[in-house]
């Protein structure tokens, strides 16, 4: 009867250590990624520098909406390239380079709030808001895309926390207003 008892403990840790090292080695190979080694990672300046880069290109067009020159519309505003991630498809277009020999400006500054973070860009229309996230607790109360002098985006969570941003010579730049949330 205790061989039984010393064989079912016996079974059982190694039935556990089983279970412990598969898991282990489940996640160090989540770790390396599911394909393997996927190339560096990039910085934000990097990533900006590319896209800038890739915008300023005349000519490139994605496979899945060319560009038509003849409407005077921008294509779908994602970049070339399989390696490329896809913006929103309501994005404008990347600002071009200054001049040939100055850098080219970012495709949108970050701006955040408490109530939640916007991608904004300068326009020759004015500002601009490429997209917009409400921080966990917020949702999205009301937007002003622009490009217009202002554009603004109001989250609420009990209490209204409104972004409103403007551009100074060619940077986005948010003035942060908290309020009561209105109850409709």
């Amino acid at each position: 009867m205790h061989r039984r008892i010393l064989f079912g403990v016996v079974a059982w840790l190694l039935g556990a250590a089983t279970a412990t090292a598969a898991c282990l080695l489940a996640v160090s190979l989540l770790g390396q990624g599911i394909t393997g080694a996927s190339g560096p990672l990039l910085s934000q300046d990097a990533v900006n520098r590319a896209l800038a880069s890739e915008a300023a290109e005349p000519g490139t067009a994605t496979p899945d909406a060319p560009a038509s020159p003849s409407s005077g519309q921008p294509s779908s505003g994602q970049p070339s390239g399989p390696a490329s991630p896809a913006p929103a498809p309501t994005s404008p277009p990347a600002p071009a380079p200054t001049s040939a020999g100055s850098p080219s400006q970012p495709v949108g500054t970050v701006l955040t709030s408490r109530g939640g973070d916007v991608v904004a860009s300068c326009l020759p229309g004015g500002a601009y808001l490429d997209s917009w996230s409400p921080s966990q607790g917020y949702e999205v109360d009301s937007v002003f895309r622009g490009p217009s002098a202002t554009a603004r985006v109001t989250f609420e969570s009990g209490s209204d926390v409104t972004m409103v941003v403007s551009c100074a010579a060619g940077v986005p730049s948010a003035a942060t207003y908290s309020g009561e949330a209105d109850d409709d």
